[in-house]
């Protein structure tokens, strides 16, 4: 039996994981649960999976399920949420499913407890790389990707020797504005960037995914989970998202590992592993007609990818300033406050703006976030 606690249990990641941990009750218990501030679907999960620790980081919603729960579960609320959950004793792995740096504090002292992590989480890696993995080699901790492209690279890896693996390559979907005109991009809306083609996922990411900063911080999430250099990780444009990624060999010869973009499938493989069990969703059937296209990104047309590069390469603070001012900047763009074409702009105005960089610690790294953030916002008043 595995004891799972589930941080940003009510998002699209959350939600799949507990389909899967309804699919096999007789191996995960769920002892936390914590949402932002969907009180309504969190007070369902509760009554389901009866948890012994709920929360909403929300501190409005939370007083709120104060006043209406009644039950054994114990309620917790604000950012303390986040670490009751990564903490809790009876958890032996910890799922990450919140978007955005929110997930460093709770990562880190889930390792500090010796937690399994399920890592769905990547800015986490993106912004504090250096720390996380450093932690979780200290403390003996395995970080799983959740991630469709990491789970992909993950099982492609395994039984092999590293030293013939020649390169890491990264599939990418294009996102929804794949085959628009250069001059059009720039100008598209919310509404268009959220029409993702074959991905179901939360605002942030989808927004993410039509930019490419998604693919830039997967690039550099695959870094720091494999330990490949940036000149051995490469992107391919993939529109079926069949294909979640692929690793090649120093002989030439591709694996690729394969299946519907359905969230479930990397997920359940994380919670189970080193096993594999029975799955029950729509399989990749190849008893249908199946079209698959590969093509090198647009680099012009979406230059958050070629930037991805660029500040992974100079490590230090400059991976979690480019995450933190786009976080910024995409949630502007979702209110209306800024056009599509000014995201990039703001994060490399905030990157332009760095000063000289401290010594790499949580503090420091929590610094400089909250500085981006204030820079990439003053940026757009």
């Amino acid at each position: 039996m595995k004891y799972l606690s589930i941080i940003g249990s009510t998002g699209s990641i959350g939600t799949q994981t507990l389909d899967v941990v309804s699919q096999h009750p007789d191996q995960f218990k769920v002892v936390a649960l914590v949402a932002h501030h969907n009180i309504d679907l969190l007070e369902k999960q509760i009554k389901e999976y009866q948890p012994l620790v709920a929360g909403l980081v929300d501190e409005n919603t939370f007083k709120e399920l104060q006043g209406r729960y009644i039950g054994p579960t114990k309620l917790v609320g604000g950012k303390e949420a986040l670490i009751a959950a990564a903490t809790i004793q009876e958890a032996t792995m910890v799922v990450t499913a919140i978007v955005g740096a929110a997930g460093i504090e709770p990562t880190v002292e889930a390792i500090k407890k010796r937690k399994t992590i399920g890592l769905a989480n990547k800015e986490t890696l993106v912004a504090g790389g250096p720390l996380i993995t450093s932690l979780a080699k200290e403390y003996g901790v395995q970080i799983l990707p959740i991630d469709s492209e990491h789970s992909a690279i993950f099982q492609c890896l395994e039984g092999q020797n590293r030293e013939n693996v020649d390169s890491l390559i990264v599939t990418a979907s294009g996102g929804p504005l794949r085959t628009w005109d250069s001059d059009k991009i720039q100008t598209a809306t919310a509404a268009d960037c959220l029409r993702h083609p074959t991905w179901n996922m939360g605002n942030k990411i989808t927004i993410d995914s039509a930019s490419l900063f998604n693919k830039g911080l997967e690039v550099i999430e695959a870094h720091w989970l494999f330990g490949f250099d940036f000149d051995h990780i490469d992107v391919v444009v993939h529109p079926q998202s069949i294909v979640h990624s692929m690793i090649r060999m120093k002989d030439g010869a591709i694996l690729a590992q394969m299946g519907n973009p359905d969230m479930r499938e990397p997920i359940q493989y994380a919670l189970t592993y080193p096993k594999r069990e029975t799955l029950h969703m729509n399989h990749l059937d190849f008893s249908k007609v199946l079209q698959l296209e590969f093509l090198p990104p647009r680099y012009d047309d979406f230059p958050a990818l070629r930037l991805a590069y660029e500040v992974g390469r100079s490590s230090g603070f400059k991976p979690a300033v480019f995450n933190a001012a786009n976080e910024t900047a995409v949630y502007a763009f979702l209110d209306d406050k800024i056009a599509f074409g000014d995201i990039y702009k703001v994060v490399t105005s905030v990157l332009e703006s760095m000063g000289p960089e401290d010594d790499f610690t949580l503090d420091n790294l929590l610094a400089i976030d909250r500085w981006a953030r204030e820079k990439a916002t003053s940026l757009m008043v």
